[in-house]
């Protein structure tokens, strides 16, 4: 009786009683097993009665399970349940031990990955605790990780994404709200289905996942894919950056804008307020933080090029995407049909696809007056691909040209308007008509360095696709040469001939020719010595003693052997023969190489010929090849960085539209940095003038300095203003003083 009542009171001890010894100590279990069926039962019914009673048995039964397997089978379902049908009138103390609970069930494999997060998910969006969010959020992300860090658990994946699809799905068929406005509100709502919460939570979830490198296949991209057709206009902006390559997740659901620090008023507010300890570490951590956003932070977003290469039926999804721009656009804000312009150029230039409307629906926000301009200039040219028609770019360039290349506007509009005509002409050189190409080339006269460097620009870029488009004065020495020679582009909608040959291979395979000899060569000269031993050993097989006996008898029955000692015919054999070596000599230049017919050519391989042929133009130039070998070098130096810099550079920047630039007016940040960079390698204060000048170092005294000061500085100083009002005792003291002190200084 005494050791049932302390066991009864002490649970942490009789649970590591149980541990050691499950079978002596089932009574006692079995009793604390009937004890919690009845406190949960009066807990279903009132929450707020034995709450702490129950968390403590939850607790102790969580950790036994193990050892009375048949007896807990339903325990699990318990907790899912009360979590998933009570969970609002539930404390929140009792929601984290419930939750912990059941990570810990899954820690001891008494329930499966699938069963925990089928009861996680739907806590996600539900929970208004922040600290239990981000302890959910993790403990789903490492069991999956887990799950798939040996090799892809197919079967938990398959389950995961089904769920995740079925949030996203669940609204699917709800309003466009948009977010201008009064509507921007709905986003601090109570968290419920209608708003968006369960997919913003599977679209996140989803993306931290392929983040990690978890999923790397079609199916969470297909997710992700499906919640840019959201009504909920912040699980479209979530998924679109998915995309577009920004990380503009939150730890919670509540995604809400990052406030930028104010480097400055942090400053201010230290002075103001009270100087302590604490308050200077806050400060210097709050700097220390924005500057790692600033490192962090960059303007252009970098395109998720895997994500975008996975897409299904890309053509359909851009379709979709210009349907809910055109039709939603009067309820979008203009940062949120940025986005959809960004991710919808994306992806029909990464897909060469044609989207005609897209091109009539962005001419009325092609004015320099526009907000974000640059980023709507961007989109337009990165939609453009060589299969766009030209009749649709015509008037966006015609558009580009009256409204940013004119003498009314500033320069920097001028430069970014060149430069957004130039990147559209570049993908699609048909688009351009040849007056307005001569009027836009003759800026390149023009004194602002930005609008010089545009124009010259556009010039460049004719002169390579072409020239014939320009004027003759205009067209360059190579570019004339060029149409001399015959050289024409080919019309739109008219491919090139087929190739024959990879620019170059001869020269990959010349190296590998080179690299074999100089292997054979090793070989011979290793086997050469081994090759004469016992040259002089008669052979012990029969049949080279047969062939040694005597002469081979030839059958010349058919007359097959022909032999002349004619010398006519072999000078006839030997000019056939120099006929050809010089035929094979004119042909060596332009010879097709055969080695992409037998060998199968891998990224190294492509790489060390990209090397091979920029060894081939720098000998060239060191030879005074002149400019065209110069280019050439240069292009092929170009060529190297793009296939270093792999797809990146298939898309273009702000900077790309705007030029280069004055300097910017610097903030304070940067004239700070300034300040201290010029301070460095000095003192902290005070001057070098007295301790430079005087035989024992030491400053000048403040009556040094009075008596080089000017006159109308010490008018209104104490000691002048003290002379004026002193009274005559005053000043007969002084005298006498300087009287005695004179007296002094003479013995």
């Amino acid at each position: 009786m005494g050791r049932g009542i302390l066991l009864t009171s002490n649970l942490p001890q009789l649970q590591n009683l149980i541990k050691r010894d499950p079978t002596a100590y089932k009574e006692e279990f079995l009793q604390q097993w009937n004890h919690y069926n009845s406190i949960r039962q009066i807990f279903q019914a009132n929450p707020s009665e034995h709450a702490q009673q129950f968390r403590e048995l939850v607790t102790f039964i969580a950790q036994v399970t193990p050892c009375y397997p048949k007896e807990t089978a339903e325990f699990p379902s318990h907790l899912s349940t009360l979590l998933l049908e009570n969970y609002a009138t539930l404390s929140p103390d009792t929601r984290k031990a419930l939750v912990q609970n059941l990570v810990m069930l899954r820690n001891k494999n008494v329930i499966t990955s699938i069963e925990l997060l089928k009861t996680l998910f739907p806590l996600l969006p539900r929970t208004t605790s922040s600290a239990l969010r981000s302890s959910i959020r993790k403990t789903i992300l490492s069991d999956i990780r887990t799950a798939n860090i040996h090799s892809t658990n197919h079967k938990l994946n398959r389950a995961v994404q089904a769920m995740l699809f079925g949030m996203v799905e669940r609204g699917m068929d709800g309003q466009v709200l948009g977010d201008k406005g009064k509507l921007r509100a709905s986003t601090s709502q109570a968290p419920s289905p209608t708003n968006g919460h369960d997919a913003m939570w599977a679209i996140i979830l989803t993306k931290e996942l392929w983040r990690k490198g978890i999923w790397t296949d079609v199916k969470p991209v297909s997710i992700v894919a499906l919640g840019c057709f959201h009504p909920v206009v912040k699980v479209q902006s979530a998924s679109i950056h998915f995309f577009l390559g920004s990380d503009e997740d939150k730890e919670d659901s509540d995604d809400e804008e990052e406030e930028t620090v104010d480097v400055r008023s942090l400053h201010h507010r230290r002075e103001i307020n009270k100087k302590t300890r604490s308050g200077d570490k806050k400060l210097q951590k709050k700097l220390t933080s924005a500057k790692k956003k600033q490192q962090n932070g960059k303007s252009d977003t970098n395109p998720n090029f895997p994500a975008l290469q996975l897409l299904n039926d890309p053509q359909t999804f851009a379709e979709k995407l210009y349907d809910i721009l055109n039709h939603y656009e009067k309820r979008f804000s203009l940062d949120h049909k940025i986005l959809i312009m960004q991710l919808l150029s994306r992806v029909m230039g990464s897909h060469k696809l044609c989207v005609l409307g897209f091109y009539t629906y962005i001419v009325k926000y092609l004015t320099h007056h526009q907000l974000r301009v640059p980023a709507i200039l961007v989109s337009l040219a990165q939609s453009v691909h060589e299969l766009t028609p030209p009749d649709a770019l015509t008037p966006i360039i015609q558009k580009l040209a009256h409204e940013f290349v004119h003498p009314g506007v500033a320069s920097e509009v001028i430069a970014a308007g060149l430069n957004a005509i130039r990147e559209v002409c570049r993908r699609q050189p048909w688009a351009m008509e040849e007056d307005m190409l001569g009027d836009l080339v003759e800026y390149r006269k023009s004194k602002d360095k930005a609008v010089i460097a545009a124009a010259r620009g556009l010039l460049q870029l004719y002169r390579d696709v072409n020239p014939g488009m320009l004027k003759r004065r205009e067209r360059g020495k190579e570019a004339s040469m060029g149409m001399a020679s015959g050289t024409q582009p080919l019309p739109f909608g008219h491919s090139a001939d087929a190739a024959v040959d990879i620019e170059g291979l001869s020269l990959l395979e010349d190296h590998f020719n080179k690299l074999r000899e100089e292997d054979e060569a090793v070989d011979m000269d290793e086997a050469g010595d081994a090759g004469w031993e016992n040259w002089d050993v008669e052979s012990d097989s029969s049949d080279s003693d047969e062939e040694s006996e005597g002469w081979i008898d030839v059958d010349d029955a058919d007359d097959q052997l022909v032999i002349s000692d004619s010398e006519d015919e072999g000078e006839k054999k030997d000019g056939e023969n120099a006929k050809a070596e010089e035929k094979n000599s004119e042909d060596a230049a332009t010879r097709v190489s055969t080695l992409a017919t037998t060998k199968i050519l891998t990224p190294a391989d492509f790489s060390l010929l990209n090397d091979l042929r920029i060894q081939a133009a720098t000998q060239a130039v060191e030879a005074g090849g002149g400019p065209k070998a110069k280019r050439k070098l240069a292009a092929l130096e170009g060529n190297k960085k793009a296939m270093q810099g792999a797809q990146e550079d298939a898309f273009i920047s702000e900077n790309d539209i705007l030029g280069p630039r004055k300097k910017a007016k610097a903030d304070y940040a940067e004239r700070m940095a300034s300040i201290a960079k010029g301070r460095e390698g000095r003192d902290k204060f005070g001057s070098h003038k007295g301790k430079k000048n005087k035989d024992t170092p030491s400053s000048s005294t403040n009556r040094e300095k009075t008596r080089n000061k000017p006159i109308m500085m010490i008018l209104s100083s104490g000691a002048v203003r003290g002379k004026k009002k002193a009274s005559l005792r005053e000043k007969q003291q002084k005298l006498r003083a300087h009287i005695e002190k004179s007296k002094k200084s003479r013995r």
